[in-house]
């Protein structure tokens, strides 16, 4: 885009110079007043195919665990959760009925104050203070187990803050402790085949340290 605006303009003014100097004689034009001297050029440069294909080579590891933009910041971790439950897009419903952004079950709106899901799955302002507050819920369920289990590895995984509220996302706090009580013994699948270890594992290590645990977290509007 920004390549295309700066051809657009430098054409039609190549184009205007040239009528210039083509009905003027060179003698009567002062061409100090058309220097470049001091003023500052923006080039830019086109990438290499071959280095544009090495960029675009990111394996799933990878988009998972970073997002260049966003980071490892609480920002990251909800958007990050976000793609992988609809793709960030507000007004899915999936086969199970799951909806919007975070593909939120009816009965668990319920417990953060949402009773209308017409309203819900039209509201994306609905839809985030629908996902902060169940976090808040989940973290002060989940808090005890956080604080024993964090750092540590489970089932091959190391388990964090983060993945330990992703996967109660996923699976509901309830499973998250079967599946920790049980080093990992007893792990959720859903009906797509994605598992709570998966969870953990794929969202492990943001800082979510901001979300205050609420046993009695719902949403303000």
């Amino acid at each position: 885009m920004k390549t295309n605006i700066i051809q657009n303009t430098l054409v039609p003014f190549a184009i205007c110079f040239s009528l210039i100097l083509a009905l003027y004689p060179e003698s009567k034009l002062d061409m100090d007043k058309y220097s470049t001297q001091g003023i500052e050029l923006e080039f830019i440069q086109p990438i290499p195919k071959e280095d544009l294909a090495e960029l675009m080579e990111f394996d799933s590891k990878s988009i998972d665990h970073y997002s260049p933009l966003l980071g490892k910041n609480f920002e990251g971790f909800k958007e990050a959760l976000a793609f992988k439950e609809s793709t960030g897009n507000y007004f899915a419903v999936n086969t199970y009925g799951y909806l919007g952004k975070y593909q939120f079950g009816s009965e668990t709106l319920k417990l953060v104050g949402v009773y209308n899901t017409d309203t819900f799955l039209e509201s994306p302002v609905l839809q985030e203070e629908a996902f902060l507050a169940n976090t808040k819920r989940n973290k002060w369920i989940l808090r005890k187990y956080i604080q024993k289990f964090d750092g540590k590895t489970v089932a091959g995984i190391e388990v964090t803050e983060s993945g330990i509220l992703a996967a109660a996302h996923l699976a509901g706090p309830g499973s998250v402790k079967k599946f920790l009580k049980s080093y990992g013994q007893q792990n959720f699948k859903d009906g797509y085949g994605s598992t709570l270890s998966s969870y953990l594992e794929k969202f492990s290590g943001y800082d979510t340290s901001q979300i205050e645990p609420n046993r009695t977290a719902k949403v303000s509007i």
